[in-house]
């Protein structure tokens, strides 16, 4: 995508390593992005998708967010949705979620779907498979269950005490703890 696409990224705050939302704003007024894209593989705090989607807004720009890693504690009510926010979702159904692996492509726009639609099958999505698509229906219907929720607040819990309790020894939890399930210990001397 580096040969297609300009790519700006935006990052954390040195003192506390959490998301630069100013900073966020000032870059996308001077580089007036198509695409503002939101979510990640390492940040443990709530991400403010309401803050994102005010940005992408004010220069003009989709909001898209990968919610892959939280899309569980998403469905369990223990971390904000994006979906009000972002013009595009997406997400795998395994990780939180503990489906099958797969993935899936959330928007409630109908010009957005039609495009994503047309630019993903035929082409690059394969044939359905029938025992995959059940699997899902079965991770999804536990989602809709309160043992759900019972479940993503117990994950989100056992990850705050873990952080704890690896402070308490003297390591260094990036950004000081954690919101979900990630964290990062600062291996640095």
């Amino acid at each position: 995508s580096g040969k297609w696409f300009k790519v700006v990224s935006y990052g954390v705050r040195k003192d506390d390593h959490l998301l630069d939302m100013d900073a966020i704003e000032k870059t996308a007024h001077e580089t007036k992005p198509k695409l503002i894209l939101a979510g990640g593989t390492a940040y443990s705090r709530v991400w403010d998708w309401k803050r994102f989607r005010e940005i992408a807004d004010a220069v003009g720009a989709y909001l898209m967010v990968d919610m892959a890693h939280i899309a569980g504690l998403v469905a369990g009510g223990v971390h904000p949705s994006p979906l009000p926010h972002a013009h595009v979702v997406t997400t795998t159904t395994h990780k939180s979620l503990r489906g099958p692996r797969g993935g899936m492509i959330l928007c409630n726009d109908e010009d957005i779907a039609k495009k994503m639609n047309s630019a993903v099958f035929p082409g690059l999505q394969g044939g359905p498979l029938m025992h995959v698509i059940a699997a899902k229906a079965v991770a999804f219907g536990e989602a809709l269950k309160p043992s759900f929720k019972v479940y993503a607040e117990s994950v989100a819990a056992n990850a705050k005490a873990l952080a704890s309790s690896l402070k308490e020894t003297g390591l260094d939890i990036v950004s000081g703890g954690t919101d979900n399930h990630l964290m990062l210990v600062d291996l640095r001397p």
